[in-house]
Protein backbone atom coordinates (compact mmCIF):
# COMPACT_ATOMS: atom_id res chain seq x y z
CA UNK A 1 0.00 0.00 0.00
CA UNK A 2 1.35 3.48 -0.64
CA UNK A 3 2.77 5.07 2.46
CA UNK A 4 0.27 8.15 1.91
CA UNK A 5 -2.59 5.73 2.22
CA UNK A 6 -4.53 4.08 5.57
CA UNK A 7 -6.65 1.79 5.96
CA UNK A 8 -8.97 3.03 8.45
CA UNK A 9 -12.24 1.20 9.95
CA UNK A 10 -15.37 4.24 10.40
CA UNK A 11 -18.13 2.95 13.04
CA UNK A 12 -21.30 4.33 12.18
CA UNK A 13 -24.84 3.18 13.98
CA UNK A 14 -22.98 0.07 15.07
CA UNK A 15 -21.88 -1.12 11.59
CA UNK A 16 -17.88 -1.22 10.49
CA UNK A 17 -16.67 0.21 7.61
CA UNK A 18 -13.44 -0.05 6.35
CA UNK A 19 -11.60 2.84 4.22
CA UNK A 20 -8.45 3.00 2.81
CA UNK A 21 -8.06 7.11 2.45
CA UNK A 22 -5.11 9.44 2.33
CA UNK A 23 -3.26 9.75 5.75
CA UNK A 24 -3.60 13.66 5.24
CA UNK A 25 -7.35 12.97 5.36
CA UNK A 26 -7.97 11.10 8.54
CA UNK A 27 -9.24 13.52 11.43
CA UNK A 28 -11.93 14.57 8.88
CA UNK A 29 -13.01 11.34 8.60
CA UNK A 30 -12.87 10.50 12.05
CA UNK A 31 -14.77 13.62 12.67
CA UNK A 32 -17.72 12.98 10.15
CA UNK A 33 -17.99 9.21 11.52
CA UNK A 34 -18.52 11.29 14.43
CA UNK A 35 -21.26 14.07 13.70
CA UNK A 36 -23.19 10.98 12.07
CA UNK A 37 -23.03 9.37 14.59
CA UNK A 38 -24.08 12.23 16.88
CA UNK A 39 -26.97 13.19 14.55
CA UNK A 40 -28.58 9.53 14.74
CA UNK A 41 -27.93 9.46 18.23
CA UNK A 42 -29.83 12.94 18.25
CA UNK A 43 -32.94 11.18 16.07
CA UNK A 44 -32.40 8.08 18.31
CA UNK A 45 -33.58 10.14 21.19
CA UNK A 46 -36.09 12.30 19.83
CA UNK A 47 -38.18 9.54 17.70
CA UNK A 48 -37.36 6.43 19.77
CA UNK A 49 -40.24 5.02 17.91
CA UNK A 50 -38.87 5.02 14.20
CA UNK A 51 -37.64 2.49 12.16
CA UNK A 52 -33.71 2.89 11.82
CA UNK A 53 -33.83 3.40 8.29
CA UNK A 54 -36.14 6.66 8.58
CA UNK A 55 -33.85 7.66 11.49
CA UNK A 56 -30.89 6.97 8.92
CA UNK A 57 -32.67 8.93 6.28
CA UNK A 58 -33.44 11.74 8.27
CA UNK A 59 -29.76 12.02 9.57
CA UNK A 60 -28.21 11.99 6.18
CA UNK A 61 -30.69 14.79 5.51
CA UNK A 62 -29.85 17.11 8.24
CA UNK A 63 -26.53 16.57 7.17
CA UNK A 64 -26.85 17.67 3.74
CA UNK A 65 -28.82 20.70 4.92
CA UNK A 66 -26.05 21.98 6.78
CA UNK A 67 -23.76 21.35 4.19
CA UNK A 68 -26.08 23.34 1.74
CA UNK A 69 -26.62 25.70 3.91
CA UNK A 70 -22.31 26.68 4.50
CA UNK A 71 -21.93 26.46 1.24
CA UNK A 72 -24.47 29.39 1.10
CA UNK A 73 -22.76 31.05 3.59
CA UNK A 74 -19.39 30.98 2.14
CA UNK A 75 -20.98 32.16 -0.88
CA UNK A 76 -22.78 35.40 0.50
CA UNK A 77 -19.47 36.14 2.32
CA UNK A 78 -17.53 35.89 -1.13
CA UNK A 79 -20.04 38.20 -2.46
CA UNK A 80 -19.58 40.76 0.46
CA UNK A 81 -15.46 40.82 0.07
CA UNK A 82 -16.10 41.29 -3.76
CA UNK A 83 -18.71 44.48 -2.96
CA UNK A 84 -16.19 45.72 -0.20
CA UNK A 85 -12.99 45.29 -3.09
CA UNK A 86 -15.83 47.03 -5.29
CA UNK A 87 -16.05 50.29 -2.63
CA UNK A 88 -12.25 50.46 -2.24
CA UNK A 89 -11.46 51.01 -5.63
CA UNK A 90 -14.64 53.45 -6.05
CA UNK A 91 -13.25 54.84 -3.12
CA UNK A 92 -9.42 55.15 -4.45
CA UNK A 93 -10.39 56.61 -7.63
CA UNK A 94 -12.52 59.26 -6.28
CA UNK A 95 -9.88 60.56 -4.42
CA UNK A 96 -7.46 60.88 -7.35
CA UNK A 97 -10.10 62.40 -9.51
CA UNK A 98 -10.92 65.16 -6.25
CA UNK A 99 -7.72 65.31 -5.39
CA UNK A 100 -7.73 64.61 -1.63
Amino acid sequence: MDKNKLRINIKIDGRVFPLTINRIDEERYRQAAKLVNETIKKYRQSFSNQESQNILAMSAFQIALSNIELKNQNNSSNFIDELKDINDNISDFLKEKTGK
